[in-house]
């Protein structure tokens, strides 16, 4: 984009920017950088994982890894955010695999106020997460990724290393599971 002979900088030359400038040493930089990536990386791994704590320690680490081996960002292989988002799945992958081995343990959420509306929506939510959370791990990340972080498909595709023809392949047939899966539990549900 272009205004007056000056050329606007897009979220990823900027994001780009901010990492030169906390490699630098500047810590306002990373502290932005952090506030504009830090929510999208903890949905990220909580809906990946379903593990609030889980969540909170892969995007503390995804930062410190992003600060530590800031070099092997490269701006010509894709965008900082894409680059992000593949360091939060290697880290959600390494606690799922722990979980796997040792157990999950077992996590609430903070209960509501308005009772019965919060009881209803929140059960949907379980209900949707827990859908997620039963999907094979390579549908769930390109739903996760597509649809509920809104990447897109490029970005999704560098994030998980595949094609992009394969991260559309994965996100329909994710979707036609997540139906599939909804429409087993509310039947399930109706019945009980």
């Amino acid at each position: 984009m272009e205004i007056v002979g000056k050329t606007l900088p897009t979220p990823e030359t900027l994001d780009g920017d901010l990492l030169k400038l906390a490699r630098a040493g500047q810590q306002e930089a990373f502290s932005r950088l952090y506030r504009e990536r830090s929510d999208a990386v903890y949905r990220f791994a909580l809906h990946m994982s379903g593990n609030p704590a889980v969540a909170e320690e892969v995007l503390q680490e995804t930062f410190l890894a992003l600060i530590r081996d800031s070099a092997g960002y490269d701006s010509k292989r894709g965008t900082l955010a894409s680059y992000i988002f593949g360091i939060a799945r290697n880290r959600v992958r390494k606690y799922v695999a722990l979980d796997r081995e040792f157990g999950e343990p077992d996590h609430e959420t903070p209960g509501d106020t308005d009772l019965l509306t919060n009881l209803t929506r929140r059960e949907t939510i379980d209900m949707v997460r827990q859908a997620v959370l039963n999907l094979p791990g390579v549908y769930r990340e390109a739903i996760v990724l597509c649809e509920l972080q809104e990447l897109s498909y490029e970005d999704a595709s560098e994030v998980l290393g595949c094609p992009i023809g394969t991260v559309r392949s994965r996100l329909h047939r994710g979707r036609a599971m997540l139906l599939a899966k909804l429409t087993a539990m509310k039947k399930s549900k109706v019945l009980i």
